[in-house]
């Protein structure tokens, strides 16, 4: 039998709630990194009323050390079943992702949601079942427990997966205003009723949606290159969800990762400095007012071609191709869309604050905005005594210092920036060195 988009989405959806975890039901959400400052969480009860939240959900939240005004927020948001859940418990403690943040004087806060692993997704995932209020909620109580009461008004920055994307394209949809942009990789809401669907209601899309930079990121495997898949129902969703936006002029694109399926991938190193360069345009002053990017001379793509040009120059139908940008964005999206491998010519920030103690090191370390942080090399007087990790885990993509889960979160227990010398000098004039390495192979300075 053949199924739609809006049934495949949410068989999809189904699938993720059943299939996904490596978790047994019965295993706690309270095992998580600690929460002390500049880290701040609240948790909340599920509810059984009508319309409310009906799973606990906790919301652990990173405030750049000395910021004084938060400009915005930047969401991480996991998806479905009880694996992705837990994921999302590690999501504010991201090396890479607090670069993004801090860049822009901004927060970064993940959500978990306490979802069972046979229960169902649109619970949390569709924010009208009461995440939207719960993350309201947080916004003002952590503003009060972290001292920044400007949280609970500033704009957010979106990202989320499978059915973490369906959560952030509702956000947009409910509150355009307040979205500086919107990551969705394989996952996106519904924007039309369809009568074969009977558990996934539709968003209605005002028109101020359309001023919202939107990226629909999905694996080539999700039904694009694979047409029958596990998770072949995203890319038909994905495709209509951006017609219908981009046919009206919406600023939205499509990225198609062509190594990956319902895994995250290498997207990253196109995600954050998208997001990076919407934050660069939408963020304006103190008042919270975002900037209009409608008249700003913005690239094109054909995501099939894999081809690029400036809005200006773009010799097709404007409304069928991919919104991006900038052209440095465009130049990365093509590299993402050919192979993933998205370069970089910057160096990471030198480690800080080293402190050795009879042969114990420990240091502190900043990721590298566009290609995170893979290694540190330990020396001793001038010859390589160590690398940290030896070898960084993630099997979807590049490897990371702090490892890398299906959901694009840190694994538990989260990685220290600590090493002790097996054979130390009693020496006083034993020197270390500390180097950062980002996923490109490049070097801090010494």
């Amino acid at each position: 039998m053949m199924l739609n988009a809006s049934r495949r989405l949410l068989l999809t959806l189904l699938f993720l709630t059943t299939t996904q975890s490596g978790f047994a039901q019965t295993a706690p959400y309270d095992v998580f990194p600690e929460a002390l400052p500049p880290y701040y969480r609240v948790r909340y009860e599920a509810s059984t009323k009508t319309g409310e939240l009906a799973f606990a959900v906790n919301y652990t939240i990173w405030i750049p050390p000395g910021v004084k005004q938060l400009r915005g927020v930047v969401v991480h948001q996991h998806g479905c079943g009880e694996g992705s859940c837990k994921s999302g418990l590690t999501g504010a403690f991201d090396l890479h992702w607090q670069a993004l943040a801090a860049k822009h004087d901004c927060a970064l806060l993940a959500p978990a949601y306490e979802q069972p692993q046979a229960a169902e997704c649109q619970l949390w995932c569709d924010p009208r079942n009461g995440s939207a209020a719960a993350f309201l909620k947080c916004l003002e109580d952590l503003g009060k427990a972290s001292a920044h009461p400007e949280l609970s008004t500033v704009p957010w920055a979106l990202w989320g997966h499978s059915g973490g994307g369906h959560w952030v394209g509702g956000m947009v949809m409910l509150y355009p205003e307040r979205v500086i942009a919107a990551w969705l990789r394989s996952g996106v809401p519904l924007l039309a009723e369809d009568p074969s669907q009977n558990r996934i209601r539709a968003h209605q899309m005002p028109e101020t949606a359309l001023a919202v930079p939107m990226i629909c990121n999905l694996g080539t495997k999700e039904g694009y290159s694979v047409k029958e898949a596990n998770f072949a129902g995203v890319w038909p969703a994905n495709e209509k969800f951006f017609r219908a936006i981009r046919s009206k002029g919406g600023l939205i694109g499509i990225a198609i990762d062509p190594k990956s399926s319902h895994d995250c991938g290498n997207q990253r190193y196109l995600a954050i400095p998208w997001l990076d360069t919407c934050m660069s345009l939408r963020l304006g002053d103190a008042s919270g007012k975002l900037r209009s990017l409608a008249a700003h001379p913005a690239w094109l793509a054909d995501y099939a071609k894999i081809e690029i040009e400036s809005a200006e120059k773009w010799p097709g139908d404007k409304l069928e191709a991919s919104w991006l940008p900038t052209e440095s964005i465009a130049q990365a999206w093509k590299q993402y869309s050919t192979d993933t491998e998205i370069q970089d010519t910057t160096p990471p920030p030198v480690p800080i604050d080293l402190v050795v103690r009879d042969g114990s090191l420990s240091w502190s370390a900043r990721a590298d905005l566009e290609s995170g942080l893979a290694k540190f090399l330990v020396y001793r007087d001038g010859q390589l005594i160590a690398t940290i990790p030896e070898k960084g885990q993630n099997p979807h993509g590049r490897p990371l210092f702090q490892g890398l889960s299906y959901s694009d979160t840190p694994l538990q227990p989260l990685a220290k920036m600590t090493f002790t010398d097996p054979q130390p000098s009693n020496g006083s004039k034993t020197k270390y060195t500390v180097v950062s390495v980002n996923t490109v192979g490049l070097e801090s300075p010494r």
